[in-house]
């Protein structure tokens, strides 16, 4: 499945942006920074939720903890992606228990993801809370999910595709909306 550019959503600064709100509202809604850890979802999310910490740390003088969370083995769908899927490492060098967790990911969109990331979370211990932030918000749930921070929500039809490039990752830095091609 391919896609063709309908039109950028985000560009440089619109992420910018979005991420400083997001960080913001973190801090608002949590009364501040105590208890409150960050986890990004591999991949989109780490740097993005790099990104929020090092925004935070800019306006509160505080540095959340961060840490890395691979999915791939509580995702639905695993034996749809591959025969041998290729499984990362968590990596969450702290304890969770009683804290406020912050999931960050990409695009929120049918909520397998971000259900995957919950019960990955809760096999590391029980947290007081956990909340989601997600960069962009697209419609269409399959599960009752809901982003607590969301950066850009964007109605989409099912034939679309939010495309999130992140330097990090992919060397250019933008959200485009592709209408989906299929071969």
């Amino acid at each position: 499945m391919e896609g063709i550019t309908k039109s950028k959503i985000l560009d440089v600064d619109g992420i910018r942006r979005a991420i400083t709100r997001i960080a913001h509202e973190i801090v608002e809604k949590n009364k501040g920074t105590d208890g409150v850890v960050l986890v990004g979802i591999r991949r989109r999310g780490v740097p993005l939720a790099e990104r929020i910490q090092q925004k935070i740390e800019e306006f509160e003088g505080v540095k959340l903890p961060l840490g890395i969370l691979d999915i791939t083995l509580y995702r639905d769908d695993l034996s749809r992606i591959d025969v041998q899927p290729v499984v990362h490492q968590t990596e969450v060098p702290f304890t969770i228990e009683g804290k406020t967790v912050i999931l960050v990911d990409d695009v929120l969109y049918t909520g397998r993801t971000a259900r995957a990331a919950l019960d990955a979370t809760m096999d590391l211990g029980r947290a007081e809370k956990i909340q989601l932030a997600v960069l962009v918000d697209r419609g269409h749930r399959e599960l009752p999910i809901r982003a607590d921070y969301v950066g850009k929500n964007l109605p989409t039809s099912s034939r679309e595709i939010v495309s999130v490039c992140i330097k990090e990752i992919d060397e250019t830095e933008e959200v485009l909306l592709l209408e989906r091609v299929d071969k």
